[in-house]
């Protein structure tokens, strides 16, 4: 055993998410996979391992069809990678609106299951009451209001939420509920600048934005969007990469020098008598 013992990387705790309220900005990303997870670990406070996985890996047109085994796999994969930002793993459609102990023990299983530090339930009119549940049993929990994915199939499409009066008095009506209901963060996605403000004001806890201006209290982004990994981004995206149009590079070159038998030339193969050295 060595005798000078390697400092421990310890993870962000939901109070100390909390206790950037008005402070510095909060930096989330989204993560799915161990490698990506790796990389995103040394800049990011927060990873949210999002349901927005089964559109962006598994092809699913919403988020409605991903599963509670589904987003356990994919916590797993990001708990095993990262070592100091705070984890979050969404709660799937269908896994916490109904009765609230069965929120609890799907709550449990993915805390149990993941080593995950939260979970994160997007905020309907009856959901406060479910967070304040989970709470005061040991479940930290981020909330979700404004546009909510899992909705979609009531409103349509994804759509803005906050233009009219009404809308916008139920997007605050909601965030403070779910603050209320002792959520230590709320995402705020797809509202104009002035709500966003506007929840970010009323509410104690950090507001993390998507789709909602600077005037949150932290930023999130789906990474591949981020990254330049699909064709179309929305609106609020900022692609800091066009990681699609290098893949598809390096593929044409990949198949170009397969089908010119230049690839695998004498440095990518293994020789009689020669000695194999292992990475």
């Amino acid at each position: 055993m060595s005798a000078q013992r390697q400092e421990t990387v310890r993870r962000l705790s939901t109070p100390e998410v909390t206790a950037r309220k008005g402070g510095e900005p909060v930096v989330c990303l989204t993560a799915y996979t161990a490698p990506v997870a790796e990389i995103l670990d040394e800049v990011c406070d927060l990873l949210l391992v999002g349901d927005s996985v089964g559109m962006v890996l598994h092809g699913l047109p919403s988020t409605v069809g991903v599963t509670l085994e589904m987003m356990i796999l994919h916590g797993q994969a990001v708990m095993r990678a990262s070592k100091r930002a705070l984890v979050v793993v969404d709660m799937p459609f269908g896994s916490y609106e109904g009765a609230k102990e069965v929120a609890y023990a799907n709550a449990v299983r993915i805390l149990k299951e993941t080593g995950c530090q939260a979970v994160k339930l997007e905020s309907g009119p009856t959901i406060p009451e479910t967070i304040a549940y989970l709470v005061r049993r040991g479940v930290p929990v981020m909330g979700h209001v404004g546009l909510r994915p899992q909705a979609v199939n009531v409103d349509g499409a994804f759509k803005a939420k906050g233009r009219t009066e009404d809308e916008r008095a139920r997007v605050v009506a909601e965030a403070e509920a779910t603050a209320d209901a002792g959520a230590f963060s709320v995402v705020v996605e797809g509202v104009a600048e002035a709500l966003a403000r506007e929840v970010t004001e009323a509410i104690p806890v950090p507001t993390i934005g998507i789709g909602a201006s600077a005037g949150c209290d932290g930023q999130i982004l789906v990474t591949d969007d981020m990254l330049g990994l699909f064709d179309w981004t929305p609106k609020f995206v900022r692609r800091y990469a066009d990681l699609r149009s290098e893949i598809g590079r390096a593929a044409r070159a990949y198949a170009a020098d397969v089908k010119a038998r230049t690839f695998p030339a004498a440095a990518e193969t293994y020789f009689a008598n020669a000695r194999w050295n292992r990475p």
